[in-house]
């Protein structure tokens, strides 16, 4: 009863078109061009090299994309049981045929040769899209991102603001400030002009959100403006020499201020929480950065207090951190549960949190899913698990625990993963 019930809901939820609201899609080079763009995404090579495989045969210069395949190729034996490999398999079925159930050293030329085809495609991009039913996807832009060259209705411009908050001090990002902004942010005064036309050049291109990777040891305070002008000054004439002190308040001065243009531009500010960089420094390029435990959303008590007309989609890079996500959401009506980020996104931890969401949080405040995805190709397998990971917890949880209709589950269903992303976001399908 329980399966053919999940099958239902799922056949139903598979057959709307959705908004990605979170990706790291380059929009003048949205899809893959070969199978190693596909096997170069960080899942494989950190796994990979977890495995086994030389951290040099990765990222060798200059290797070509054939022979980076071949490589990688020989050393996904280990990594079958995983959610990635399933993500692999699936979307070489999806998107070039692919009729096996493992990738080997036998028959990763047959997809490699298929895969070539249908990529040289002068429409790939947009076949892709199709099939992975997306109307639209989120970027991530750098905040100098002239924001040229692409359909902003299609790859919707999102303003990524860490180097902003914190690397200010180094003189290249001083410099992209300055030529992207035409002035000075050496005072607070400048720096709120700097990101004022920042805030004027994003949303006149199309822009629906503001977002930031945060450290599990930042807290956000204002700042005072006399304290601001010196952290800023120091930062602009030490540069990474400033003291921890100046480097801190300057932080801690150009994220308060971000919030305030998020409040008068009315774009949601996306918090994605916890991540600790570098901490496997031998690891592959994007493989070595880990979630801290030592996280609390208490850290932005303040911040949620202090703008309760700004909407803070909040990403937790743990599992364990979910339940005080759920917590905040409950209470702060200003707090949106937003995806299931990196370390939780895979099945087991999806399943547990979404239940957790979806029986505590009032449903237009979560934002089901995000692939996350720095090519296309990966929208449809990531989406899929989710979907598939929805309504199994709709069908157990909502219709055969508490005696909900199908019906009244699908409501719910379409809520989370596609009209709250319009409502929070506001953005529409196309």
């Amino acid at each position: 009863m329980s399966d053919s019930l999940q099958e239902r809901l799922l056949s139903e939820i598979e057959s709307w078109t959705l908004i990605d609201p979170h990706t790291h899609i380059d929009p003048l080079a949205p899809a893959g061009t070969t199978l190693a763009d596909i096997l170069g995404y960080h899942y494989y090579t950190e796994l990979a090299h977890s495995a086994g495989m030389d951290r040099a045969s990765i990222e060798e210069p200059d290797i070509d994309p054939r022979e980076r395949v071949r490589r990688l190729v020989e050393h996904l034996r280990p990594l079958e049981n995983t959610i990635q490999y399933d993500w692999l398999i699936g979307l070489s079925r999806q998107f070039f045929g692919f009729t096996h159930d493992r990738l080997t050293v036998e028959n990763w030329e047959e997809l490699y040769e298929a895969a070539l085809a249908k990529m040289s495609e002068p429409d790939w991009a947009d076949q892709v899209l199709r099939q992975s039913r997306l109307t639209a996807v989120f970027l991530t832009n750098d905040f100098d991102d002239p924001l040229e060259g692409f359909d902003t209705s299609v790859y919707i411009p999102c303003l990524r603001t860490d180097d902003l908050v914190f690397h200010l001090a180094q003189p290249e990002v001083q410099q992209r400030l300055g030529e992207a902004t035409g002035g000075e942010a050496a005072s607070a005064n400048g720096l709120r002009e700097a990101v004022r036309k920042l805030f004027e050049h994003f949303t006149a291109k199309g822009a629906k959100a503001c977002a930031i990777s945060l450290p599990p040891d930042f807290t956000p305070a204002p700042v005072s403006e006399a304290r601001a002008d010196r952290a800023l000054e120091q930062l602009y004439q030490r540069h990474t020499s400033a003291s921890e002190a100046d480097r801190r308040a300057g932080s801690k001065f150009v994220f308060w201020t971000l919030a305030e243009f998020c409040r008068e531009f009315g774009l949601p500010f996306d918090l994605m929480i916890g991540v600790n960089r570098r901490v496997y420094e031998a690891g592959v390029y994007q493989g070595q950065d880990l979630f801290d435990s030592r996280v609390s959303l208490i850290q932005y008590k303040e911040l949620f207090n202090a703008f309760p007309d700004v909407r803070f989609p909040v990403s937790v890079l743990a599992s364990v951190t979910n339940q005080e996500l759920v917590s905040y959401a409950w209470i702060f009506p200003n707090v949106i549960t937003h995806g299931h980020w990196w370390y939780s996104n895979t099945p087991p931890y999806i399943e547990f949190d979404l239940a957790a969401r979806l029986e505590a949080v009032p449903q237009t405040k979560q934002v089901g899913y995000y692939s996350d995805m720095y090519k296309l190709e990966f929208g449809w397998p990531k989406f899929q698990m989710y979907r598939r990971l929805l309504a199994k917890v709709l069908a157990e949880r909502f219709v055969l625990d508490r005696g909900w209709s199908e019906e009244r589950a699908i409501e719910l269903a379409r809520a989370v993963l596609r009209d709250n992303v319009e409502t929070v976001f506001g953005v529409q399908q196309s």
